[in-house]
């Protein structure tokens, strides 16, 4: 059954594998469209370069006009998620417009690795260090990146 919500999700599929901005790839799951796998390397040059991080995006039939889940499967500590996973960032809350793609969304995270936001903490440890101990925060990202390599 081929619904707006399923169409949409193919077309930014099809235009990720055509035009994938560089360090971000994702794909749907077999056989459901509407649960996607994604991974994220850490930007060159910073803390979580060398990284590779896995998430889940899960759509539902009110997509685009409602925003995706979407989840780290991989370990992170990182001002803004939670540690079940979860990422406050504003596109995907209050911010969200349909105009909003895979490749948008995922940009996006990947950008909020490098320039949190310590004032809308969802992990208040990661945020006072981002803040207060630069030095010891970068560590501990470098600790999460080394993890990303043997983490299944």
């Amino acid at each position: 059954m081929s619904t707006p919500a399923r169409k949409r999700l193919m077309r930014d599929f099809k235009r990720l594998q055509q035009d994938p901005p560089a360090g971000i790839s994702g794909a749907p799951q077999d056989n459901n469209i509407l649960l996607w796998n994604a991974v994220i390397f850490g930007p060159d040059d910073t803390p979580w370069d060398g990284g590779t991080f896995k998430l889940t995006i899960q759509f539902t039939e009110d997509y685009p006009n409602k925003p995706p889940t979407v989840r780290f499967v991989s370990r992170m500590f990182h001002p803004n998620i939670y540690a079940d996973g979860s990422i406050c960032l504003d596109i995907l809350q209050n911010q969200w417009s349909p105009i909003y793609d895979v490749a948008a969304i995922l940009t996006s995270i990947q950008s909020l690795l490098c320039d949190p936001n310590p004032n809308s903490p969802a992990n208040s440890e990661a945020a006072r260090l981002f803040s207060e101990n630069k030095r010891e925060y970068n560590r501990r990202v470098k600790e999460i990146v080394e993890q990303s390599w043997t983490a299944d």
